[in-house]
């Protein structure tokens, strides 16, 4: 009864919810698979008798942008398992706004190719293309993070027990921060050096690796200079 008389007194009681743990088995699903299809990029290279050390340090490039990719997936994962526990309950609406960040995700083993390949066999004209693509990726992929924390501020019902409006309205710099720097990232590599942009897409999932379980409010308080 007191759960009940707990739903009817939230703002949002109306919305219709479902658990989270199938958007949380799905999604871990699709992480792991992408995780798997990057590991399928890494080939034995063609060498010849006694030169296969040569041909494994040619590579070096390739095994780079895995490494890379790897993290930045599993960073993704840890941010997206934060972000579960943000909810206490999905919508429909949520669902598809999910979707959108799984979008996202498996679309990464296709510019760690193309970034491989560049980096490995291509020119500098290449290098700027594929880095730039890999920025590209990475930036559109912050918008449906934007949408979600936008959806949850919308309705608060949503929020898991102790989980501030606050805390989740901080939060939404970080999808913001995703898609002006991954894009500053993008346009330093196309137009200045495809490696300060290789550069600015590390530090960025680095900066979401740190802050994966969110942006601490009081602290930002503190350095806007409140006086306290």
């Amino acid at each position: 009864m007191a759960a009940a008389a707990d739903e009817v007194g939230r703002p949002d009681a109306g919305l219709r919810t479902s658990e989270t743990d199938r958007m949380t088995a799905f999604s871990d699903g699709v992480f792991a698979i992408v995780i798997t299809l990057l590991v399928l990029e890494l080939r034995v290279p063609e060498y010849h008798q006694g030169e296969l050390l040569s041909a494994l340090l040619d590579e070096g490039a390739s095994y780079l942008a895995f490494v890379v990719s790897f993290v930045y997936v599993g960073v993704i994962w840890l941010n997206h398992h934060a972000l579960i526990r943000l909810i206490r309950a999905t919508t429909l609406a949520l669902s598809w706004i999910n979707l959108g960040i799984l979008l996202g995700a498996v679309i990464i083993p296709f510019p760690t190719a193309v970034l491989a390949s560049a980096l490995t066999h291509g020119d500098t004209a290449d290098r700027r293309a594929a880095v730039a693509l890999y920025a590209l990726a990475a930036a559109l992929m912050s918008a449906p993070w934007l949408l979600f924390f936008g959806y949850l501020r919308r309705h608060p019902a949503l929020h898991e027990r102790g989980v501030s409006p606050e805390h989740v309205r901080t939060q939404q710099l970080r999808p913001v921060t995703g898609l002006v720097l991954y894009g500053f990232s993008g346009l330093l590599g196309w137009f200045v050096d495809p490696l300060l942009g290789l550069i600015g897409i590390i530090v960025m999932i680095v900066y979401h690796a740190v802050t994966s379980e969110g942006l601490r409010a009081g602290l930002l308080r503190r350095r806007r200079g409140t006086g306290h």
